[in-house]
Formats: structure tokens, C-alpha cells, sequence
């Protein structure tokens, strides 16, 4: 793991099926709020492939980081 010292301080998405058993939707929480300015989106009703289930919603809210 690198020190977040070291890490890219910039903006990320996170993102999450909130029924995700691999990656709890509370680990995307806390990695949200340790990423400064980072985005959150949690998709109902899914799991760990929420962007198989969600395509147009994912790719929407990605274009959406990417302009800003």
C-alpha cells in the first residue's frame, strides 16, 4: 500500500454496487472521504460488476467527473 504521502492527492470517482460482497459500500465511504474532492456514486440493487448492470448510469457519471 502507498503512504498518502506519496499518493496521487487528486480528485477520483468511487464507485460501488451496494450490495458489493467483495468491496463493502462502507470501504468506498471511507476511501471517499480520504480522497480529496473525490465523487461517490453507489448503485442500488447490485453488486461487485454494478457497471455491467448500470452502463448507462456508470458511463454518465464518469463523463460527468471527467468534464468538471
Amino acid at each position: 500500500m502507498v503512504p498518502a504521502s506519496e499518493a496521487d492527492q487528486g480528485s477520483h470517482p468511487v464507485a460501488n454496487g451496494d450490495r458489493d460482497g467483495s468491496f463493502p459500500v462502507i470501504d468506498s465511504v471511507v476511501l471517499a472521504r480520504e480522497i480529496p474532492d473525490a465523487r461517490l456514486a453507489v448503485y442500488p440493487d447490485s453488486g461487485h460488476g454494478f457497471h455491467f448492470q448500470y452502463p448507462e448510469p456508470f458511463a454518465a457519471d464518469l463523463v460527468e467527473f471527467l468534464g468538471k
